[in-house]
């Protein structure tokens, strides 16, 4: 089907969407038809007005992205609609349900588990039926985690070394802050879990997005074990020295997210990442007492956040102390950003690999401009493949990983034995 427009940013007035619009405006090959959407006009009139040359005459949409019948014909105009409107429990839906139901293609950031299941729930028949690609997590949630974990599958694979086992991610350096539509996010979840029995159930059980696809039947074993680890990890100090480097880890705090979305590729991948496949997420503080004493304090302070959230009276004192939706750091500051990951991986045959991701780019910033952006290019140009309600690696899997290490990323993997 022919549609009038290639691709439509919703959210283009906020500060990631800002970031996003100047991006496809460097980016997207001469005749991309790109149209810049949200709730202002006037507001998009200033983004538009700051884009380069090229980009001048891009149409401006006004959408009331929780109106069904607005997504419904603006998903009706696009082959791809990105959004980086968020808190996506709250103003997503309508949009992916919509893009589901007319067989556009879809893109976000969110990082929030609950959204996720509730469209994996209701709208993955939909979506594949339709022929939609609805990727979720197109930014630093979770790009890095769910590419690297991909990658060390697919060389595994490739060398005939089985199928992985036990699998970590360690963030081995993290510049950048975190955006206020991310902690907007993170009190919403905060917020629907202390109300809802349902939702904290969702929120605590690390295979909550894997749905029941064909692939889940090779993870049984894995989640089960997944599920143990999790229950014991309560009861052990979650500061934890490295064996092979004496450095101290912590969990990562996104990790949270990034683990189930990685199981979600897992379970959508024709096999499985391998039947003993289990994955976490931790965040490299430092050796020594200095980093034993800095991974106590960041657990502590994630700890008194969350907590803080979860209450009303404490709440309005955060508010007023965390970054606001639409704010984010100077290009000086963001200039100094950046992020390196390691992924170490067993195997069933007892190969050892280790991927490496990173870029010098403030990862909830400038980065996830670069890696939303590649990825509604990708969609609008045919790349990927799948339908449904799909991840990074599961609907653009290399076709992202080329285009990133086009835009300064790098995808590295070696075995270690």
């Amino acid at each position: 089907m022919q549609r009038e427009l290639d691709l439509v940013l919703i959210g283009a007035t906020g500060f990631v969407g800002r970031l996003t619009a100047a991006h496809l405006a460097r980016s997207a090959p001469p005749g991309a038809r790109i149209a810049l959407a949200g709730r202002s006009p006037e507001r998009l009139q200033g983004v538009r007005d700051e884009l380069t040359a090229s980009a001048r005459d891009w149409p401006l949409i006004h959408i009331d992205v929780t109106d069904q019948a607005e997504c419904e014909a603006l998903a009706r105009r696009a082959t791809v609609v990105v959004t980086t409107a968020g808190p996506y429990a709250v103003l997503g839906l309508p949009l992916a349900r919509a893009c589901a139901e007319a067989g556009t293609h879809y893109a976000d950031l969110t990082g929030e588990v609950l959204f996720v299941h509730q469209t994996v729930t209701e709208l993955h028949e939909t979506a594949r039926a339709s022929g939609a690609r609805i990727v979720h997590s197109c930014g630093f949630d979770s790009v890095p985690s769910d590419l690297g974990v991909w990658l060390t599958a697919e060389r595994a694979r490739n060398d005939d070394a089985g199928g992985l086992a036990e699998t970590v991610l360690t963030v081995r350096r993290l510049r950048g802050g975190l955006s206020g539509g991310t902690i907007d996010s993170m009190r919403q979840q905060v917020i629907e879990a202390r109300k809802d029995s349902a939702a904290r159930r969702v929120l605590t059980d690390p295979t909550s997005l894997q749905g029941s696809p064909a692939g889940e039947e090779t993870s049984r074993r894995g989640a089960a074990e997944v599920r143990d680890r999790h229950t014991r990890r309560g009861v052990r100090s979650p500061v934890r020295r490295e064996p092979t480097s004496g450095r101290w880890r912590v969990p990562f705090v996104m990790g949270g997210f990034n683990a189930p979305l990685v199981r979600r590729s897992h379970a959508l991948t024709e096999g499985g990442y391998g039947p003993e496949f289990r994955y976490r997420e931790l965040q490299d503080v430092g050796g020594g007492l200095v980093g034993a004493l800095r991974g106590a304090g960041m657990v502590a302070g994630i700890a008194a956040v969350g907590a803080g959230l979860a209450l009303a009276a404490t709440r309005a004192v955060l508010d007023r102390v965390l970054p606001a939706p639409g704010e984010g750091p100077s290009a000086e500051q963001r200039a100094r950003g950046g992020f390196t990951m390691e992924i170490v991986a067993d195997t069933e045959t007892g190969a050892r690999y280790r991927t490496v991701v990173s870029a010098d780019l403030d990862p909830g910033y400038d980065g996830t401009a670069v890696m939303l952006g590649q990825s509604g290019l990708a969609l609008a140009g045919g790349e990927g493949h799948g339908a449904g309600v799909l991840t990074p690696a599961t609907a653009l899997g290399q076709d992202l990983v080329d285009r990133l290490r086009a835009h300064g990323f790098t995808f590295a993997t070696e075995r270690l034995r």
